[in-house]
C-alpha cells in the first residue's frame, strides 16, 4: 500500500541561512557592477613620484661618487706602497749581499789563528795593517746587521698597510656595486613610471620644463650679477659652454656630467682643484648663508643632507645639472626641489 506522508519540509533555519547567502550575492554582485575601475594617476602624480625617485637616485649617485673616489685614491696609495716595498726589498738584498761579502772575508782571514798569523808573516807591520782591516769589518758588519733590521721593520709595516688597504679596498668596491645597483634601481623605477603616461602627457611634461627653463634664462640675463672672482667667472663661463649636455649619474664631463661632476669640472677650468662630491665641496671655501650675499660662480646646496649642488648665475637663479632625463640648464633657486642650504665661495 503506497505511503500518503507529506514530503518534509525544510527547517526554518536552513531557510534563513540560504536567503541570506543570496541576499548576499545580489549585493556583492550589484557592488562589484557598480565599482569604479582603478584610477590612472595623473601626470602630475606621476611627476611628483618621479621626481622623488630621481632625488632618492641622486642622493646614491652623490654616495657611489665617494665610494669611487675612495677607490681610486686607495688604488693609488696601493700602489705607491707596493713599488716603495720593491725598492725596499731590493735594498735589503743588497745589504745581506754585503754583509755575506763581509762574513766570507772574514772566514777566509780567519782560519788561522790570529797569534800565529803574526809570527808566520814575513812582514809583521802588513799583518797589523790587515788585522786593522778586519776589525773594520766587523764595525761594518755591526752597522750593516742595524740596517738589516731597520729595513725587515719598515719592510713590514709597509706590507701590513698594505693589507690593510687592499682589505678596504675591497668593502669600497663592494660599496660601490651596491650603491650603482641602488641608483639604476631608482632610474629604472622612475622610466615605468615615466612608461605610463601617453605621447601628449610627456610632451605636455617636457613643455612645462622648457618654458621653466627660457623663464630662468630671461631671468639670468637681466641679472646684473657680479663674480665672486676672477676664477669664479672663469669657472661660471666654463659651465655655461656646457648647457644643453646631459645628466649622467657619476660623469664628470665633457660630454655629460651629474650635479658635483659639472661644479668640479667647471672649477678645473679655471685651474682651481675642488673635491669631486657635493658633501665634500661644502668645504671648498667660505660659506655664505645669505642669498643676497651670493655672487656669480659661487657654489650653492640644496637638501639639508647636501646632495645638490650647482653654480650660483645671478638674480636667484642656478646653473646646475639636474637629475637625469635632463640637461645642463639654469633653473630658479626656488624650483630645484628642496631647499637652499648655504653658498661657498671657493
Amino acid at each position: 500500500m503506497a505511503s500518503h506522508r507529506r514530503p518534509k519540509q525544510p527547517s526554518r533555519t536552513r531557510v534563513t541561512v540560504l536567503t541570506t547567502a543570496a541576499a548576499a550575492a545580489v549585493a556583492l554582485s550589484s557592488q562589484a557592477a557598480n565599482a569604479a575601475p582603478s584610477e590612472k594617476p595623473s601626470k602630475d602624480e606621476v611627476k611628483a613620484k618621479v621626481d622623488k625617485l630621481y632625488e632618492e637616485a641622486e642622493k646614491a649617485t652623490e654616495k657611489y661618487n665617494g665610494a669611487k673616489e675612495k677607490q681610486e685614491k686607495l688604488q693609488k696609495e696601493i700602489s705607491t706602497i707596493q713599488d716603495n716595498v720593491a725598492r725596499g726589498q731590493e735594498e735589503l738584498n743588497e745589504l745581506r749581499d754585503g754583509l755575506g761579502s763581509m762574513a766570507s772575508a772574514q772566514y777566509r782571514s780567519g782560519g788561522i789563528d790570529p797569534s800565529l798569523q803574526l809570527f808566520l808573516s814575513a812582514d809583521p807591520d802588513d799583518y797589523l795593517d790587515k788585522a786593522s782591516t778586519l776589525d773594520q769589518l766587523s764595525g761594518q758588519q755591526v752597522e750593516a746587521l742595524k740596517k738589516i733590521q731597520e729595513k725587515q721593520r719598515d719592510l713590514s709595516q709597509q706590507r701590513s698597510e698594505a693589507t690593510k688597504k687592499l682589505k678596504d679596498l675591497a668593502s669600497t668596491r663592494t660599496e660601490l656595486g651596491n650603491k650603482k645597483k641602488e641608483v639604476q634601481g631608482k632610474l629604472s623605477s622612475a622610466q615605468k613610471l615615466l612608461n605610463t603616461l601617453t605621447a601628449q602627457e610627456k610632451a605636455a611634461l617636457a613643455a612645462e620644463e622648457q618654458r621653466a627653463t627660457r623663464s630662468s634664462e630671461r631671468e639670468v640675463l637681466s641679472g646684473t650679477g657680479t663674480p665672486a672672482s676672477g676664477r669664479a667667472a672663469a669657472a661660471f663661463a666654463a659651465a655655461q659652454s656646457k648647457l644643453g649636455t646631459p645628466y649622467v649619474y657619476g660623469a664628470t664631463g665633457p660630454s655629460s656630467f651629474d650635479c658635483s661632476g659639472l661644479t668640479s669640472w667647471a672649477y678645473a677650468q679655471a685651474d682651481v682643484a675642488i673635491p669631486r662630491t657635493s658633501e665634500a665641496q661644502t668645504g671648498a671655501g667660505t660659506r655664505i648663508y645669505s642669498q643676497s650675499q651670493l655672487q656669480v660662480g659661487d657654489l650653492v646646496f640644496f637638501f639639508n643632507d647636501l646632495h645638490h649642488v650647482g653654480l650660483y648665475a645671478g638674480n636667484g637663479q642656478v646653473l646646475h645639472a639636474p637629475r637625469t632625463g635632463t640637461v645642463v640648464r639654469y633653473e630658479s633657486m626656488g624650483t630645484i626641489g628642496g631647499p637652499f642650504m648655504f653658498g661657498v665661495r671657493v
